[in-house]
């Protein structure tokens, strides 16, 4: 295990201020680097985690990013560059970026290995990282730290041919919620993107129609139309929730496409009632 730490910034600015800590894991993806340069042009110390580093990276480097070197596919690997990620810093707010479609096709034909390998990455490794760096959390930052989620489609249908990945993400969004009951001095938030024009989606298009099935001909139908919620808008609704009180966004599954977040109606309705945007089954 080896980590870089480049353009350390000072704990303190000019008025002698704590600057926020912001940290990414899997700071390499399309939406880790969306986040990353945002926060670094507003002035927050930004912290993230990559496995391969690349022109990009170097880039943040330059604007003062921290970045430590991690493998998410090894638990040791992860516990080590935890530990000393919290040796030096402490934070405000946790942002966990990384997933994967893959293995793309139907249960029973998808080599297991490859598919329990991608329950790790998607889930396991995620709460992996949560365990070892909430104890690190900066608890006087302005409405308490805060971790952030990204969801998945699959709640409301059977998404066939990605198991792995849906099965992964209702997890999130359960842990989300039980996080949030836990820890009360924290805020857990997961957000759902909508269809993003990202490298995730290279995962449908390698697996070819025979896997992905009709969800191979809307990937492309997406891309060529450019019908997506955009990383700008990604970047402002964790803005928006790492800006919201616990009682509105914690715990709670919020879609970037179809929610009115951001809304004073909204956050009236968000506070009367504890069991929107979660993961439930009325009736019974």
């Amino acid at each position: 295990m080896t980590y870089r730490v480049i353009g350390l910034k000072a704990l303190f600015n000019l008025v002698g201020k704590v600057k926020k800590n912001y940290l990414i894991v899997s700071i390499s993806s399309d939406f880790g680097l969306a986040l990353a340069n945002n926060w670094l042009d507003n002035g927050h110390v930004v912290i993230g985690t990559y496995r391969n580093f690349n022109d990009r990276l170097k880039e943040l480097e330059t604007k003062g990013a921290i970045l430590f070197k991690c493998d998410l596919a090894s638990s040791l690997d992860i516990d080590n560059v935890c530990k000393n990620i919290s040796k030096d810093y402490d934070w405000d707010v946790l942002c966990i970026a990384p997933a994967t479609l893959e293995p793309v096709g139907e249960f029973i034909k998808t080599s297991f290995n490859e598919w329990e390998k991608s329950i790790s990455l998607n889930f396991t490794s995620q709460m992996r990282i949560i365990f070892n760096l909430i104890p690190s959390r900066r608890k006087d930052s302005n409405n308490g730290p805060i971790v952030i989620l990204f969801a998945g489609g699959g709640t409301n249908n059977a998404t066939k041919n990605y198991s792995a990945y849906t099965i992964s993400k209702i997890a999130q969004i359960k842990m989300t919620e039980l996080l949030d009951a836990e820890i009360p001095d924290s805020r857990f938030c997961i957000i759902g993107p909508g269809w993003v024009n990202t490298k995730i989606h290279e995962a449908t298009i390698k697996a070819g129609i025979n896997n992905a099935g009709e969800n191979y001909q809307k990937t492309l139908d997406i891309i060529n139309s450019k019908n997506d919620s955009n990383l700008e808008k990604v970047v402002e609704c964790c803005n928006w929730v790492i800006s919201s009180s616990r009682d509105i966004i914690s715990g709670r599954n919020f879609s970037l496409v179809y929610d009115e977040w951001g809304t004073d109606s909204l956050n009236e309705k968000l506070k009367k009632d504890s069991n929107l945007f979660k993961l439930r089954r009325f009736g019974n």
